[in-house]
């Protein structure tokens, strides 16, 4: 277990005197210097699996041939002409991909951004403009992003908002579907789901459902801990949606890209938003964004209700265009489920040998192992998380957590069998280390965790 980290350990010394800790969550010093399929190789010569996949934004793995090449060759042709004021063909050639593959209704257009974050602020834009109405329903413990918008409709850490001024006004949260630690203290199979029965109890008493332009919704939360609602839950947001005029905003930030084994996570529910949100794998690794909404939404806003000088960027949409190309060839979506499903059936044989485990949940390659001090209070182990993702670095396992004690389970879709069960060995006998009391306090007296 015992790494050379020299060069790590010099580079994670110079960035912590220019960079702000305000914009990295730092798990061990790992400095990347290459990566293919996946597998990383650090700055000292280690290798490492790698389970986090660039905070899930690298479906198709590191350095994928055919999206390498993608890049290379328009950066050839030039970098970039703004979409703003001209036109350049893998921009359009992008959007026609995604208004094929994209599940809203038709028809429906495209808006390129270069973040999740800007993607929900413009989608804030987007629907107000379109319903003229201002008021917007986001969910508890839900991430979308670090601009004020999307900040604003997040609510899972107070450091996003704490002394940073006023929020953007009107959006309200409601609890979500979250049948491991039921806001409500229910039962699923036993409640009456009263986190739908809330939101209309709002309707009644504080929010006038026609002041209410759109739902915006994590089909899946990711940064809560990986939290998959049950289909009473999503078939009752949509009730309410078409019952008082509410859009539904999927949030694919995330889940799109065949993550969940669906090409988009609401799918699983066979939902069609009105608007979809995406990013991070969209670009394999490159900044871009979308948001897809049907046609008459987006006739609604007008010029420059929202536009960037580098959304759309020629480079950033090459890579998108074969990211697609390669899921759609290598069958990655199906790949992401069959796959996914083999590797929970693994974590719940653990959750059997392990009273670490409390939970095991998910979709496809996004899969979160919820880790306890106590199977009846459900008391997260944050420092046993932490310890596990330190125990599996130190064996060439990159793996983190969030939610203070969720293990994040998201190798890239490319990820081969072997792979995936050498990872598998790797985190079962760093849980039974962690569980046995084998690793000390002091391996994570840098780690912050999310």
């Amino acid at each position: 277990m015992t790494k050379d980290l020299t060069r790590s350990t010099a580079v994670v010394a110079r960035d912590r005197r220019v960079y702000t800790a305000a914009s990295r969550i730092p798990y061990f010093p790992l400095v990347v210097a290459r990566g293919r399929g996946a597998t990383i190789e650090d700055v000292d010569g280690n290798t490492y699996l790698d389970f986090l996949s660039s905070a899930a934004s690298l479906n198709t793995g590191h350095a994928h041939p055919k999206i390498v090449a993608a890049v290379q060759a328009q950066a050839a042709k030039f970098l970039n002409y703004t979409v703003v004021y001209a036109y350049h063909q893998p921009a359009t050639e992008l959007a026609e991909k995604l208004v094929q593959v994209v599940p809203v209704p038709a028809p429906k257009q495209v808006s390129f951004g270069m973040s999740g974050s800007d993607a929900n602020d413009g989608s804030i834009k987007l629907v107000r403009r379109a319903t003229g109405r201002p008021k917007i329903i986001a969910f508890l413990r839900s991430y979308h992003g670090s601009t004020f918008g999307a900040a604003s409709l997040s609510a899972v850490s107070l450091n996003m908002k704490r002394g940073l001024g006023p929020m953007v006004p009107d959006i309200y949260h409601v609890p979500f579907a979250d049948c491991y630690r039921c806001p409500f203290g229910q039962t699923y199979g036993k409640c009456r789901i009263e986190c739908v029965s809330y939101i209309e109890s709002l309707f009644s008493s504080l929010l006038p459902a026609e002041d209410v332009a759109a739902m915006f919704l994590e089909p899946i939360q990711g940064d809560a801990g990986i939290v998959v609602p049950p289909p009473e839950f999503m078939q009752g947001l949509k009730r309410i949606c078409d019952q008082y005029g509410l859009l539904f905003v999927a949030e694919e930030v995330q889940t799109g890209c065949g993550r969940t084994g669906k090409w988009f996570a609401c799918e699983h529910w066979n939902l069609k938003p009105d608007v979809m949100i995406l990013a991070k794998s969209l670009g394999a690794g490159m900044p871009i964004s979308a948001i897809v909404a049907r046609q008459e939404l987006m006739d609604k806003w007008e010029l420059p209700a929202h536009l960037f000088t580098n959304g759309g960027n020629a480079v950033c949409c090459a890579a998108a265009i074969a990211n697609i190309e390669v899921i759609q060839e290598e069958k990655l979506v199906e790949r992401s489920a069959k796959l996914g499903e083999q590797i929970q059936a693994r974590f719940r044989e653990m959750q059997a040998k392990y009273e670490l485990i409390g939970d095991v949940r998910g979709r496809g390659l996004l899969i979160g192992v919820d880790l306890v001090k106590d199977r009846q209070t459900k008391e997260r182990a944050r420092d046993e998380a932490a310890k596990v993702c330190m125990r599996c670095y130190q064996k060439g396992l990159i793996l983190s957590f969030f939610s203070n004690s969720v293990l994040r389970i998201a190798p890239p879709l490319v990820v081969t069998d072997a792979e995936a069960e050498r990872a598998l060995g790797i985190i079962e006998d760093s849980l039974k280390e962690v569980q046995e009391g084998r690793v000390p306090d002091d391996v994570i007296r840098d780690t912050k965790g999310w």
